[in-house]
Order: C-alpha cells, then structure tokens, then sequence
C-alpha cells in the first residue's frame, strides 16, 4: 500500500514494509514539519490585488503549516488570504502590509475575519475546516462579558494611569482618569484667613476670629469642583464669603455669603451662565 498523507499538516503516512531505507529521511522531514506548525514564521508577500493561497504540500514544509504568519508587501485593493479548504490549524497572523487596504484570512469557499483599513496589528485565528474564527472577537461561552486590563508599566489599555483619587470617566468617546466631581477633594490645613482656593481641594475654615472670604479659582473649567466646612461652628457668626472670581455662582453675579453654623457644601463649576453650583442646597 502506498503512502498517505495527514488532513492538515500533511505528514506523509507510511505503512509496514514500504519506503525501505526512507524511514528514517521521512520521519525527519515529518518531525521538521511539525516544528513549523508548532514554532515556525514565515513572510508571506502579498501580491498587490490578488493577495495569496497558503500552501500545503505532502510531506515538505510549506509557507501554510507555520505558526506564525507576518504579511507583507505593498497592496493597491483589498485582498484575501486564502487556507484551503479542509484544513484545521491555528495562526497568529501580523499585518505588515503597506497600502490602506483590507486584509482578510478565509477558506477557498468560507468565511473569516479581516483587518481594517488602518489595522497594522496582530490576530489570533483558527481554521476549523470550513471557516476562519478570530479567537480576540469570539464571545465567551453564555454571554458577552469583557475585560479590563490593567498593564504592568502603570497603563490601562491606551490610557495613562491618573493620580491618587481621580476617576476612570468618558466623555462618550474617550476615556480618561479625572477628579471626581463634588467629591475626592485633597484636603487642607485649617484656614484662619482669607485665601485663594485652589480646582479640587477642600477647606476647613474657622472664623472664630473673624469673617473669612474664599476666593474661587480663576478661569474653571467644567467638572471643577472646591469644598468647603465650618471648622468651629461659627459661620453663623462670622461669616464666610466666597468670592466669585469673575464666574457666577448659581446663576447669579454675585459673591455667595455662607452664615449657617456648621455649614459644609462643594461648589462645582459648570458653564459661564450657570458658573459655580452648589451640591447640596
């Protein structure tokens, strides 16, 4: 009986009492190819609109059977590279290919997933015979859960770490760490005069001796925010006045006087009309 070869890596397949004196030359061409689907690299230029056919020859290694998979070359149209069909195998593929063109891995006659226009990035892929799965796009099994990653080097996916306190927000299009609004003030020393306030700091302040005004920062802007609380109990007596600063406080163009014993609030800036806003009334 003459020899066969495997489905997918293409091992040649001997049977007892042939290949005579070959055993031992088509074991190591057999072992060979099974370090390329385990470890190998490979290259792979891209013709410029016709893209490539993987290959998969009996018993030899061939640039199909590799691990890893780097595409190249200089594209002018989208492109496919193609896995025959049969074939089950996984690869990570790196698209080093110049030209804002897509690039898609698929079966001669299934489906798989491409790179985008402007992906110059890596896939993990697997070839079930049929079709090519994107492993990084697969849903997990029950659901659509997804992960947050936080790196070694002291950044969250693209975005730099913050300070101590601040917030992971997003305006809707891009996330970033930020000062909580009206809260995760940085506290300070107890205030016995007037003083210029400072976006994100909260003040005790004791007019025991005296009125004391806060003037509020210069310039804002929105989500701003500084805190305020009668140190002594004694606002009802002396008063404490928070000067505007050239912004409205509440709507209003005029300084704001604070005369409640005990009194604590948080003033948050907003816009030019609204300016300043109190979070609790």
């Amino acid at each position: 009986m003459a020899s066969s070869y495997s489905t997918d890596l293409k091992l040649e397949l001997m049977v007892t009492g042939e290949k005579a004196g070959q055993w031992g030359d088509i074991t190591n061409s057999n072992l060979v190819v099974l370090q390329q689907a385990i470890a190998g690299y490979e290259a792979i230029s891209l013709n410029a609109t016709t893209g490539a056919t993987l290959t998969f020859s009996n018993g030899v290694t061939s640039n199909g059977k590799n691990a890893v998979l780097d595409l190249t070359g200089t594209i002018t149209t989208s492109v496919d590279v193609i896995v025959p069909d049969g074939i089950e195998k996984t690869y990570i593929l790196k698209n080093s290919t110049s030209g804002s063109h897509a690039v898609r891995i698929k079966t001669s006659s299934g489906t798989g997933p491409s790179f985008d226009t402007t992906d110059k990035g890596y896939k993990l892929v697997y070839v079930d015979g049929t079709d090519v799965v994107d492993v990084a796009l697969a849903s997990p099994p029950g659901g659509s859960d997804k992960q947050i990653q936080f790196n070694d080097n002291g950044s969250f996916g693209g975005i730099t770490m913050g300070t101590a306190g601040q917030i992971l927000s997003t305006d809707g299009t891009t996330a970033s760490f930020t000062d909580p609004a009206g809260g995760g003030a940085s506290w300070q020393a107890v205030k016995t005069a007037s003083f210029n306030a400072v976006a994100g700091e909260g003040y005790f302040i004791n007019t025991t001796s005296g009125a004391i005004t806060m003037t509020l920062p210069s310039s804002p802007s929105i989500g701003d925010f500084v805190a305020f609380i009668d140190y002594a109990g004694t606002f009802d007596t002396n008063s404490l006045t928070i000067g505007r600063n050239s912004e409205n406080i509440q709507g209003s163009a005029a300084d704001l006087t604070v005369s409640v014993e005990r009194a604590a609030n948080t003033l948050v800036y907003v816009d030019s009309t609204q300016g300043w806003l109190l979070t609790v009334k």
